[in-house]
């Protein structure tokens, strides 16, 4: 299985590509969250002019957040600095909207969305729209300016389940998932996606994960191993929070230590989860490094449902398993030691 990471926009961000490209890592991603992290579109112009081959993605943007010819051109204008680089994740806004205490789009929204950029950026014209209004446009400055020339990789957020996969099957693009780590769900949504297309189709699986390798007799529970994936932990949590009361189906789906933890995390950041300014409280140092008053809440079954933890021998059948159910690669979302923390991927799948 190949191998990447994912982390958030911040100044020197360019430096961590350039040693993910040295341990011969496939991608290198950067996430979309505008009120919580830096641009992503900055980050990785940083990363194209320092870096030669590694692939460089977004992770993911999404039509409630940016149009798409602004899109485009920023992808574009990427591709232009690493030609055929350029790997760009699109999905409804499922955190990004959340961090402004709004809801994510549609799956038809983000059908429209990924089709106009797949048309402008492969040099094409698409119909733009805002509201009763219509226009054919397509990108008036080609040449040096942007790279319509060599492809771009579109891959579909898959947190919306078969919906999002029907959306990758019919507009032919791969898929993205955070924290999916169950090869049954993938079986599943890799079927939605091969039903909306022709069955014989090939795109590639990501899924996005921490990973951390236990040392001789260390507790896998332990605050070495909470510290290194809390971050995927709380990012549940604060979703379960801010979601349970205009769709409690995902809270109820939780088990009661797991319900317990996300009433123990509205107590704790002061706020309720019908408070209209939760999502200011619930979102800060989103996808950072935990706490440590915040261990107790990282449990142990979210742990082993979102990360991978466990011996060397452990992880990799656990891998072998999700290679197995389609996922072509594995992306870490390190936060504790970044340039360690890739090393030790790099050395697993090498």
């Amino acid at each position: 299985m190949r191998a990447g990471v994912v982390v958030t926009a911040h100044p020197g961000v360019e430096d961590l590509a350039v040693r993910a490209e040295e341990l011969g890592l496939h991608s290198f991603w950067v996430n979309d969250t505008p009120m919580v992290h830096g641009d992503p579109f900055v980050a990785l112009g940083l990363c194209a002019k320092a870096t030669s081959r590694i692939r460089l993605g977004i992770g993911v943007t999404s039509p409630a957040l940016r149009s798409a010819p602004a899109a485009a051109s920023g992808l574009a204008s990427l591709n232009a600095l690493a030609p055929g680089r350029i790997i760009c994740g699109v999905g409804t806004g499922n955190t990004a909207r959340r961090t402004l205490g709004m809801r994510p789009t549609t799956a038809a929204t983000l059908e429209n969305f990924t089709a106009a950029l797949q048309d402008l950026c492969a040099g094409r014209s698409t119909e733009y729209r805002e509201g009763d209004r219509g226009r054919d446009i397509r990108f008036l400055h080609a040449g040096a300016h942007v790279n319509t020339a060599d492809p771009i990789e579109f891959v579909v957020a898959a947190l919306g389940g078969p919906k999002a996969a029907a959306v990758a099957g019919r507009r032919g693009t791969g898929l993205i998932s955070f924290g999916l780590l169950d090869p049954a769900a993938w079986q599943a949504l890799h079927d939605a996606r091969r039903t909306a297309r022709d069955p014989d189709s090939r795109a590639n699986s990501y899924v996005v994960t921490a990973l951390h390798i236990l040392d001789e007799d260390e507790d896998p529970h332990g605050d070495a191993a909470r510290d290194a994936t809390g971050h995927l932990v709380l990012s549940l949590l604060a979703f379960a929070a801010d979601t349970a009361a205009d769709t409690p189906a995902f809270v109820e789906q939780l088990g009661p230590a797991e319900r317990e933890a996300v009433r123990r995390l509205l107590d704790r950041r002061g706020t309720t989860a019908t408070a209209p300014d939760r999502h200011t409280k619930l979102y800060p140092n989103y996808l950072g490094r935990i706490a440590p008053q915040d261990r107790d809440l990282v449990l142990p079954s979210l742990m082993n449902t979102l990360a991978l933890v466990g011996t060397r021998g452990d992880l990799l059948a656990r891998i072998t398993t999700l290679e197995q159910a389609g996922i072509d690669e594995l992306l870490i979302q390190p936060v504790i030691n970044p340039p360690t923390e890739m090393a030790q991927l790099a050395k697993l799948l090498t």
